[in-house]
């Protein structure tokens, strides 16, 4: 699908390609490739564009500028679990024309849309756009950071209650999404490092380059913060698991101890041997008031033992 839109008091919708406007490219189809290439001789990026892995980069071919970025997303699954991902979103520039391509849905570019309406944006084309739609990545990226670190608190307060594997699962998932973060926030810091050399010479307002910069680079180091928080409490629930598995271990040695010591003494007596005791009267309650004796001289033990503190 392709759209126009032409920035006056906010981003709207125009019906046909003027000079200047944004061409919102989402998801196209061959025939819109093909108006792509016709009219406008856009280069032919659709495997790179339409690649969930493919990297940020910045390229340069028949004096278009290519910029691949990578964008936050999040959906929700089959099991009704939130899923956080990115995905590429190529930006082509060449003088007046300045066209964007995503195949994989975001909140980024219409988000950024409405935001234009609400601040009344005046004027946004070429590299300020640019920037302006690297800056509402970043914001977007600190969004989604912020549900996790409140997914991953609602994550641990119910751990503590109760070690359950499907909270754990989650929380491995959180490691995930994080490391999917921090990877493309770096190729999208990558980026921006390639495109201020290029700027320098070229018209672009200085202070919105700066502002993203800084909403990069801080979402890169929260989403940093975050995954070395995450990676402390799987230790620590690691840990904690161990520990009850050697409470537990060590609850059966004590049990297993104590219960061999009538098995002995029962099996030693029950031979089909003489053992002087067959005629004895006594000899059945002898044989157990000694395995409850040597049973609480073994617990007595046991519990003082350093061995099994």
């Amino acid at each position: 699908m392709i759209s126009y839109w032409k920035c006056k008091d906010g981003f709207s919708e125009i019906h046909q390609w003027k000079s200047g406007c944004w061409i919102k490219v989402t998801n196209p189809t061959i025939e819109d490739l093909a108006v792509l290439k016709q009219r406008f001789a856009v280069p032919d990026f659709t495997h790179d564009a339409e690649d969930i892995e493919e990297r940020p980069r910045v390229d340069h071919e028949d004096n278009w500028l290519l910029v691949f970025v990578r964008v936050p997303n999040k959906s929700i699954d089959e099991d009704g679990d939130t899923v956080f991902s990115t995905s590429p979103l190529a930006i082509l520039i060449r003088d007046d024309v300045f066209i964007t391509v995503n195949y994989y849905p975001t909140e980024v570019l219409d988000d950024f849309i409405r935001w234009s309406n609400r601040r009344h944006l005046n004027a946004c084309k070429g590299y300020d756009l640019l920037l302006s739609l690297m800056l509402s990545t970043a914001v977007w990226y600190l969004k989604y950071l912020k549900q996790m670190s409140a997914m991953m608190n609602a994550a641990e307060n119910r751990l503590e209650n109760k070690m359950d594997n499907d909270e754990l699962m989650r929380t491995m998932g959180l490691g995930k999404f994080l490391i999917y973060f921090i990877t493309s926030l770096k190729g999208d810091m990558a980026v921006l490092t390639r495109l201020k050399k290029r700027l320098r010479a070229l018209p672009h307002d200085e202070d919105l380059l700066e502002d993203v910069e800084i909403e990069t680079q801080q979402a890169l180091d929260t989403a940093s913060i975050y995954n070395d928080i995450l990676e402390r409490q799987q230790e620590t629930y690691s840990s904690i698991i161990g520990n009850n598995l050697n409470r537990i271990m060590k609850t059966l040695t004590v049990v297993t101890i104590l219960l061999m010591i009538p098995t002995v003494i029962a099996g030693y007596y029950g031979m089909n041997v003489p053992n002087g005791m067959e005629e004895w009267w006594l000899g059945f309650p002898f044989a157990v008031v000694l395995s409850l004796v040597l049973v609480a001289i073994g617990y007595f033990f046991i519990r003082h033992s350093k061995y099994f503190k």
